[in-house]
């Protein structure tokens, strides 16, 4: 047998080894989808769906892009994942064409895909990390042939993906950043600014949302995200995740086989190591100002993940003795799978399958109570998102206080469409009062109450005007706010002729925990702000007792509620 037939016999057997490979793969991926029930995330991500815009409180939109796009065909689970699922297979295929510049063994390279943990949940789930997975790849598959072939249309479709990346998730930043800095030459190069041009233009609609909206984004993923005091967890934690999403098992051979392989003179491999290092180093920093979640290094597991391709490529016998390891963790993976589907007896009762099944029967049993009314949950978006999921309505309303955070609830127009209705109010537990009522659920007890002509203003703004941070203990201070009704109608905040009486708080932030809430004298504060209208008030301040580093929130208190957030966190400093 001749040396070119070989080879042509050889390259038709692999493209149909992964033809298979990626049709078992999208099969299963399908099987998945529709069998295993929402996360509260993805039901979250599905309401932002209900109302497209160029931006989110917590995200920018793509993820809300890939849902309306999936569920518009599909209404179901499977409608909601169908993008994530059909660019995840795209992904693979790419991510081949990338390593194959360096490696043919596609054996190899299925085996350690298959292996890595992070890469199966975001094969079928639908958060901003689905897309930022897809854009990621084709960026590397992009600037791969870019480092190459200094031609205009690798430029500007480099661009593209940069503008997509960063409307997948804020972390595309950071593999822009890192590439960049591992290669400086770019910056040498006439069509690179082309592809900057054309990223910055195509991003511009989000960053005018973020000033539109006060920037919210940016405030609660840099500020309020990092209210809670460090603790140790946060860092050891970091690191076992770190392998635990690389492979349970091999999670380790993966950073050995990374570090070992030589970058040289090849500026591809290179960028790939400036991820690694990058993302594993940034995200180790951010330990120290807060729980750094499993999936936020996502990128850098990419990286890694070719990195150990190439090397695998170059040491094959090294790679087979650890075949049976690699085999072993590809069964506990496929294990979890199964689980998560919910399909063998007793595992929905599993602390990792819980969140994901049952929630479309807890649905319907509150939505059998509420009568057609709109519902209000308390503290979180999770719930209200289940109960607009899965009735297919916008009847659920988060009402979020200043005890928890704010999130896009805040921002839509569900609370304002609510405003003096008759509404059901749905918390966890057994009744406490006469006149609540206990709804029997797949997921425990909930008590309800009615609440008659309800309102609550969680827009209402108060912007601080010349702030001084440096305090006294007990020391009162007059400030000044700017008081904001972004609301298209007038807001009254009076008592007459309502039900519900209404008045206004302040209180503080210490190590994340809200302490020392008092009421702000009511005659300082208008009785009325008309349509979009902004007025300075002078409210009277009193500091804590103790010395210490605080944050000073103000909040709109309307019975029966605890109040909610109506200002960012200030920071203040009382000094001994």
């Amino acid at each position: 047998m001749s040396e070119s037939f070989k080879q042509v016999f050889y390259k038709k057997s692999s493209q149909k080894l992964l033809l298979i490979f990626l049709a078992i793969y999208f099969l299963l991926n399908v099987f998945q989808a529709y069998f295993t029930g929402l996360h509260a995330d993805e039901a979250y991500y599905w309401v932002y769906s209900q109302f497209l815009d160029w931006g989110y409180f917590d995200h920018p939109p793509m993820v809300a892009i890939f849902i309306k796009f999936g569920h518009a065909i599909i209404q179901n689970t499977l409608g909601v994942r169908l993008l994530t699922i059909s660019t995840h297979i795209l992904s693979i295929y790419v991510l081949w064409i990338v390593v194959k510049k360096y490696t043919d063994n596609l054996k190899a390279f299925i085996i350690l895909f298959s292996a890595v943990l992070m890469f199966q949940v975001y094969a079928f789930t639908t958060t901003p990390d689905a897309p930022l997975f897809f854009f990621s790849v084709l960026f590397l598959y992009s600037y791969q042939i870019y480092v190459k072939e200094d031609k205009l249309k690798w430029a500007l479709l480099l661009g593209l993906i940069c503008a997509a990346l960063l409307f997948s998730k804020y972390h595309g930043l950071l593999l822009i950043f890192f590439v960049l800095i591992s290669n400086l030459k770019l910056f040498t190069r006439r069509s690179f600014y082309v592809t900057i041009i054309l990223a910055c233009v195509l991003f511009s609609p989000h960053i005018y949302w973020q000033y539109a909206h006060g920037y919210p984004s940016l405030y609660y993923h840099l500020i309020d995200r990092s209210a809670s005091p460090y603790e140790s967890e946060y860092t050891w934690m970091y690191f076992v995740n770190q392998l635990l999403m690389m492979g349970p098992l091999v999670g380790w051979l993966f950073f050995y086989y990374g570090y070992q392989l030589k970058a040289k003179e090849d500026l591809f491999l290179r960028s790939l190591k400036f991820v690694t290092y990058g993302f594993f180093i940034f995200f180790f920093i951010s330990t120290f100002k807060g729980e750094v979640q499993a999936q936020w290094p996502l990128i850098e597991y990419i990286a890694l993940f070719i990195l150990g391709c190439v090397y695998v490529g170059q040491n094959p016998r090294l790679f087979s003795k650890f075949k049976w390891l690699f085999g072993a963790n590809i069964f506990l993976i496929l294990l979890a799978r199964v689980v998560l589907m919910g399909i063998i007896p007793d595992t929905k009762k599993l602390p990792f399958v819980v969140d994901f099944h049952g929630y479309d029967v807890w649905a319907k049993q509150i939505e059998k109570v509420a009568d057609g009314h709109p519902v209000l949950f308390l503290d979180g978006f999770q719930k209200a998102s289940y109960y607009n999921y899965y009735t297919q309505t916008l009847n659920g309303v988060a009402y979020n206080s200043f005890y928890y955070r704010r999130t896009q609830y805040d921002l839509w127009p569900l609370e304002e469409q609510i405003q003096h209705q008759k509404v059901l109010l749905v918390e966890p537990g057994e009744k406490q009062k006469n006149n609540q009522q206990n709804i029997e659920t797949i997921k425990g007890v909930y008590h309800s109450i009615w609440l008659d002509s309800v309102r609550f203003y969680p827009k209402i703004n108060f912007e601080p005007v010349d702030f001084t941070k440096e305090w006294k203990p007990n020391e009162v201070k007059e400030i000044s706010f700017i008081m904001s009704n972004p609301y298209g109608h007038a807001v009254n905040f009076s008592d007459a002729h309502e039900k519900w009486t209404c008045s206004f708080l302040y209180g503080f932030l210490k190590d994340g925990e809200v302490f020392s809430v008092q009421e702000v004298e009511k005659n300082l504060i208008p009785m009325e702000l008309t349509a979009k209208a902004k007025k300075t008030v002078k409210l009277k301040i009193k500091a804590p007792a103790k010395a210490g580093n605080y944050k000073l929130f103000l909040s709109v208190k309307t019975a029966p509620f605890r109040g909610t957030r109506n200002s960012k966190m200030m920071s203040i400093k009382v000094n001994p």
